[in-house]
């Protein structure tokens, strides 16, 4: 039995950035070795066990077979004949294609995991097995597949993007480039789960430059079968007063790295990708003005968010984002009854929280535009101030006093309300 550690781990550690993950190969043993040395089966399409103290994964040295279409279309072989090279050879890129003896990483004794990472040692010693390359490719930078099995699984497009928005110093290698567009035209990517296209777009939005994840899959057409709504927002113009060379896919990368310098939540950077997709649809008589887009972005974005079961806290700021973006960016101008108007669209006074959130993604949109990177975003101050001022009005002593008198609740509603107008009236 001899165990390796594999992928991601050891690629961090040959690039000198924390390990998160540690994942483990077990060459020549069986299920029945690992679970009488007390490992934890929990694989459910491939024996995959738990280690008994550290609980990271272990799965067999396996290889897969091609059988039908997409993600799940695959049979696994895990066995103690499978060798090493053969299970790093079903992996996706050279440099997650790289792996380590356990033996030579300062584990105390077969199953003791407790490694001190030093890749310097691990080259003195030769304990690193890199079958296809992979370290070069780490030093020069390159995505490259492994081998044309690589084609076999369509979820690989989407991780090399990702990818590509956390080492956004990365190239595509161009076979592994035109492979991927090979992939596409066959209708490969046509058979992902929405489940897992919503989980690797996730992934690569958190990453530090995750308009190189579009970039990637853009170029290679995937991102006209995934988010067709996002992708015909290249070559459309923006407004005629922004920057003339800048199209709307360009200025969302923009918002989108932005949201990332401004380290935005998931929800406020799907709110930052999503809240100007109308712009796609806008009449080309009218353009470059993009009238009504708000309502436009809102309707597409349900139909995406339903399309890959986007989960409810996301789609809501996206929704409140699409809508009221064009009117938060312009409220400086509003008075006092259009602004409360504006936080009771947004459900402000129930989610001030996620209100926050909402000014964060506008801020996010504004600061993304060529040129005003670091111009302070005006609008959000003056209506966090307006809602505060608003919340202060004693709304239950209102309603008492109304229901005393045999107000209906529309009435008290409206009540509240223009109690709240004079409120921010006198605090303008």
């Amino acid at each position: 039995m001899q165990i390796y550690m594999v992928g991601g781990a050891v690629r961090d550690a040959l690039l000198g950035l924390p390990v998160k993950d540690r994942d483990w190969v077990v060459v020549g043993a069986t299920p029945e070795a690992l679970v009488a040395q007390g490992f934890l089966p929990v694989g459910k399409d491939f024996p995959v066990f738990l280690h008994p103290k550290t609980k990271e994964e272990y799965a067999l040295a396996r290889t897969e077979r091609k059988t039908a279409p997409g993600y799940h279309g695959f049979q696994i072989h895990a066995a103690p004949d499978v060798t090493l090279e053969e299970d790093l050879a079903r992996r996706d890129l050279t440099i997650n294609s790289i792996a380590v003896s356990a033996n030579s990483t300062g584990a105390r004794g077969l199953f003791d995991t407790e490694i001190a990472l030093n890749p310097g040692a691990w080259q003195s010693a030769g304990a690193l097995v890199d079958p296809f390359g992979g370290q070069q490719d780490l030093a020069h930078k390159v995505f490259r597949h492994v081998t044309a099995a690589f084609r076999e699984d369509p979820v690989r497009i989407l991780r090399v993007a990702r990818f590509a928005a956390r080492f956004s110093d990365f190239t595509v290698a161009p076979e592994t480039g035109a492979l991927m567009r090979e992939m596409v035209q066959s209708g490969e990517v046509d058979h992902l789960v929405p489940e897992r296209v919503w989980q690797e777009l996730a992934i690569g939005l958190m990453e530090n430059t995750p308009s190189r994840m579009f970039e990637v899959l853009r170029d290679c057409g995937a991102l006209a079968r995934l988010l067709p709504e996002v992708n015909r927002l290249w070559g459309v113009p923006q407004r005629a007063d922004y920057h003339p060379e800048v199209d709307t896919g360009i200025h969302l990368m923009m918002v989108l790295d932005m949201s990332a310098r401004l380290q935005a939540s998931l929800p406020v950077r799907l709110a930052g990708l999503f809240h100007d997709i109308g712009k796609g649809t806008t009449p080309a008589e009218v353009l470059p003005r993009h009238l009504g887009h708000e309502e436009r972005s809102a309707r597409l974005l349900k139909g995406i968010c339903e399309r890959l079961r986007i989960p409810t806290e996301c789609r809501e700021l996206a929704d409140v984002v699409a809508r009221e973006h064009g009117n938060i960016h312009r409220s400086e101008t509003l008075g006092p009854a259009a602004l409360v108007r504006l936080l009771e669209r947004c459900d402000a006074f129930r989610k001030p929280q996620r209100f926050a959130e909402v000014l964060l993604a506008c801020e996010c949109d504004a600061r993304g535009r060529l040129g005003l990177t670091e111009v302070p975003y005006a609008p959000g101050p003056r209506l966090l101030a307006a809602l505060s001022t608003a919340q202060g009005v004693a709304t239950h002593l209102i309603a008492t006093n109304a229901m005393a008198t045999g107000a209906s609740g529309k009435n008290i509603g409206e009540l509240i309300h223009l109690a709240r107008v004079e409120a921010v009236r006198a605090q303008l």
